[in-house]
């Protein structure tokens, strides 16, 4: 078995002046980093008092989630011999909040995937399944990714 570490920096930049003295006080604004790649610029989601213009958690978790079947997928079609030569996901989550806390109860994944040959409904279900069962995001959470492929 092999161990693979990831690492990066997640800091609050979002201090007006006055700290977290009141829920209204403070932005949400924070900075990731990580060694070689470009700073992203995070808040909370818009409800929660965050900046729309940023990414935050619950889209950043859509776009794992997404990304993590798109390279498994195509990595399976290789083994499987299958050329693809296009594909977009259009990504959707639920999440259920409670009071302060909630959790996401769902993600449907809405790919749309062109080949270079006709690939039958048989073989796209398969594909599919076993994209979902090797990417390594989808087996980390503890709520169902649905994959509902677009024609």
């Amino acid at each position: 078995m092999a161990t693979h570490t990831y690492e990066l920096e997640v800091a609050w930049v979002g201090n007006r002046g006055a700290g977290t003295t009141g829920f209204r006080e403070y932005g949400r604004e924070v900075l990731a980093r990580s060694s070689g790649r470009p700073d992203l610029e995070l808040s909370a989601d818009k409800p929660f008092r965050g900046d729309p213009a940023r990414w935050n958690p619950e889209v950043l978790l859509l776009a794992a989630l997404g990304e993590c079947h798109l390279l498994s997928f195509l990595h399976i079609a290789v083994t499987h011999g299958v050329v693809v030569t296009a594909y977009t996901d259009a990504p959707v989550g639920w999440l259920e909040q409670e009071g302060v806390g909630g959790r996401f109860t769902r993600v449907l994944l809405r790919p749309r995937v062109e080949f270079a040959s006709e690939v039958d409904a048989d073989l796209l279900a398969r594909l599919h399944a076993e994209a979902g069962r090797a990417c390594f995001i989808a087996s980390s959470v503890n709520f169902p990714v649905d994959v509902e492929p677009v024609a």
